[in-house]
């Protein structure tokens, strides 16, 4: 019994420290990660938000973190080893790439059933088949840093790892996909929008999380989850023609993984998305703290934040909701859908950018090619 009492107390000893550096780190599934994670894995991360690394970064460290312990239990019954021995890695990778000709004759080739089948009860694995090539390298990469960071060397540069992973990714082709299949443009986010009609919480919340998220530039789907009070600031309301000023608000994102320093990335928001949150904030009586939330079932606000998959879910059921097919729909359509929006309204691309916040022009012209070229000049030869 003692042994049990010391467990529960180390896991609730874990659950504040991670408490500690929600407002730098809003993270989902805390109280299981508390679980998950050891007495070091909380030391690494909170040495990290003191040293100032983007929210970002440790966000994607924290979930690759989660996972690789994850599997590190239901693979070998025990916390992972720092450092990871050569075996270890080449064990993940194993699991991770395979190749589905070779599986369907060789049940033990691949990640072995009871390790896929526990990762799938924790929520952790989802998609049927080998891992992209591209996450996998990812959460290796993870894996190193994180290693890095406690003053350790690893293996993740043995020609032993480089070889697998090359020849593993030769036998599981996959064809590249957007995140999204369909883009959130104007139109299917005024369909989206029609389904939030009411004055009832639940609609002003999601009315808010749509407007927000699509016209702070498509901000991903942890920032929207992660927002916080404290990182909005009224602006001065912006002056217009023809109408009544029009109200301003400004999203300070922090540092991310793109500045450094003290560098502060800030967007705007002008007009109706700033009356939306603003109705949400009045109607959930918001005051501090996190700025979207669950609501319970007899429409009690949590104090805790949405997390990043309930803002996918709601986007989900609100393309259901207006007749569309909500397969052909995600979180991140928010974030292609506003430059292709603002592509199609002819809004200079690094005006675009300068919201969005997308650093990488080929990733952000990427979006505009695909909205210009077929109303462009060279598809119209024999109009």
């Amino acid at each position: 019994m003692a042994k049990t009492k010391t467990s529960l107390t180390a896991v609730e000893r874990r659950a504040e420290e991670l408490d500690t550096i929600a407002a730098v780190l809003p993270m989902e599934r805390r109280d299981e990660l508390a679980e998950l994670l050891t007495d070091q894995d909380v030391e690494t991360l909170k040495h990290l938000v003191e040293r100032g690394m983007g929210d970002n970064t440790l966000r994607a460290l924290t979930s690759d973190l989660a996972y690789l312990e994850a599997w590190g239990l239901a693979a070998t019954g025990s916390s992972l080893p720092w450092p990871a021995p050569e075996a270890l890695l080449l064990k993940f990778v194993a699991h991770h790439l395979w190749d589905p000709e070779k599986r369907a004759a060789d049940p033990d080739h691949g990640m072995p059933v009871d390790v896929d089948d526990n990762l799938r009860r924790q929520g952790f694995l989802k998609s049927v088949g080998p891992h992209a090539p591209d996450t996998v390298r990812r959460r290796l990469a993870s894996w190193s840093t994180l290693t890095k960071w406690r003053a350790l060397s690893g293996a993740f540069a043995s020609p032993a790892l480089k070889s697998a992973i090359r020849l593993a990714v030769r036998a599981v082709p996959r064809q590249r996909r957007r995140k999204s299949a369909k883009a959130v443009t104007g139109d299917v986010l005024a369909k989206l929008l029609a389904t939030c009609a009411s004055d009832s919480l639940r609609d002003v919340r999601d009315r808010a999380i749509l407007m927000v998220a699509f016209a702070s530039g498509g901000r991903r789907r942890s920032e929207i989850a992660g927002l916080r009070l404290e990182q909005l600031t009224v602006e001065p309301p912006i002056e217009v023609e023809d109408g009544p000023p029009l109200p301003s608000l400004a999203i300070h994102l922090g540092r991310t993984k793109t500045t450094s320093g003290e560098q502060d990335d800030v967007v705007y928001l002008t007009g109706r998305p700033v009356e939306a949150l603003n109705a949400w904030l009045a109607a959930a009586k918001v005051d501090k703290g996190s700025v979207f939330r669950g609501i319970g079932r007899w429409g009690t606000v949590s104090r805790r934040a949405l997390d990043p998959q309930s803002v996918n879910a709601i986007l989900k059921q609100r393309a259901e909701m207006a007749g569309l097919d909500s397969v052909e729909f995600s979180a991140h359509g928010l974030r292609s859908g506003y430059l292709t929006e603002a592509a199609n309204r002819g809004i200079p691309l690094p005006e675009a950018m300068e919201q969005s916040k997308h650093r990488s022009v080929q990733q952000a012209s990427s979006y505009y090619n695909n909205a210009t070229r077929r109303s462009g000049r060279a598809t119209r030869f024999l109009t």
